[in-house]
């Protein structure tokens, strides 16, 4: 997945963890992710650093982790085929995990991943999804139920410029040339219920 693409269902992080991330910039070039192009099953940071492959994550990074006293990690890909289809990453105050809580953390993370798909729809996102407007999601919303220009700006109560300026906005942001494949990939991305 195209990391322009990247929703965040939810963020159970502390405030100063949060900050830093996204301060920091760390979300567009997170260690994790190189350490995902090698591996497609759920791992551990143990698991990673015992291989000797645990990236170099920089100072004020490993400053963090330290400061919120977190020891162990899980990182569960979700696939759908061949792709990285999405990512729960679990992080904790604890030893190393045996392979039997490894296992049940990722069956539960794989479940909870795809509840959230299915409630994000009516709840939201914990943050805008590619930087998608409330409006522009809605009209997205709308042309998966066949909706036209005309018919969303009564919708909505705006102008048919509009709605349309707002949809093709939102195809930009989504990074797709057709209203086909806009939808596609707010489907996909659970922007849109199926």
């Amino acid at each position: 997945m195209a990391l322009e693409r990247t929703i965040f269902y939810v963020i159970c992080w502390p405030d100063t963890w949060r900050e830093f991330n996204f301060a920091a910039g760390v979300m567009s070039r997170d260690p994790l992710l190189d350490v995902l192009k090698t591996r497609r099953e759920p791992f551990t940071w143990s698991e990673v650093q015992r291989d000797g492959k645990w990236p170099t994550i920089g100072t004020k990074r490993s400053q963090a982790i330290t400061e919120h006293g977190w020891t162990e990690g899980l990182t569960v890909p979700i696939p759908r085929g061949d792709q990285r289809f999405g990512l729960v990453s679990l992080n904790g105050r604890r030893d190393a995990l045996d392979a039997k809580e490894k296992r049940l953390l990722a069956m539960l993370s794989y479940c909870f991943h795809e509840r959230l798909r299915n409630l994000v729809p009516t709840y939201g996102f914990a943050i805008p999804p590619v930087g998608l407007t409330r409006r522009e999601i809605d009209v997205l919303r709308l042309i998966a139920r066949g909706a036209t220009d005309g018919d969303m700006a009564h919708k909505l109560g705006i102008s048919r410029s509009t709605a349309h300026e707002y949809f093709e906005t939102a195809k930009r942001k989504l990074k797709a040339t057709t209203r086909a494949e806009a939808i596609a990939i707010a489907v996909s991305l659970a922007i849109v219920p199926p």
